[in-house]
């Protein structure tokens, strides 16, 4: 089984996702690392991806999704997958759990104002919100709670 932790830029994705993979012994991702140098440095120009930027992506993290699930290993992906066609990559044939960081525009921004040393500009985060299509399963966790809580109730939820 895989975990999927998305939402926009800022959400906490990473933050939750790596505290969830440490409490429950799972290896994790952030989908950021797989990202093609020319996809960074559009994003770090301030150039939102379009879909055909994203498609070799969304392919190279289902593979390592795939590959953990043939091999029966489990894990946790921090990936923003905003739209549903992204997530039907993502899962398309293996077992994920999405879990969906649902966060406010000004928390967002307040959150990038103070991130240091990442290529995501807080100018794209209109973008992100303008292209989100919320999931209609999984579980959804409210941005603005501590990590600790956040994590907590994934794990309730998901009975680990």
């Amino acid at each position: 089984m895989f975990i999927l932790v998305m939402g926009v830029a800022g959400s906490g994705k990473t933050t939750i996702g790596s505290q969830l993979s440490a409490a429950i012994g799972w290896p994790f991702y952030d989908a950021d690392d797989f990202h093609s140098p020319d996809n960074v440095r559009k994003m770090a120009a301030g150039v939102p991806l379009t879909d055909e930027d994203r498609r070799p992506w969304l392919q190279k993290l289902h593979a390592l999704i795939s590959d953990h699930a043939q091999r029966g290993e489990s894990g946790v992906l921090a990936c923003s997958a905003l739209k549903e066609a992204y997530r039907t990559i993502l899962t398309d044939g293996v077992d994920v759990t999405v879990v969906y960081l649902k966060a406010e525009p000004e928390l967002v921004r307040s959150r990038l104002d103070r991130r240091k040393g990442h290529y995501m500009p807080k100018q794209l985060i209109e973008s992100q919100f303008l292209a989100l299509e919320e999931p209609n399963e999984g579980i959804v966790i409210d941005a603005d709670w501590p990590s600790e809580k956040a994590v907590a109730t994934i794990r309730s939820k998901l009975g680990k």
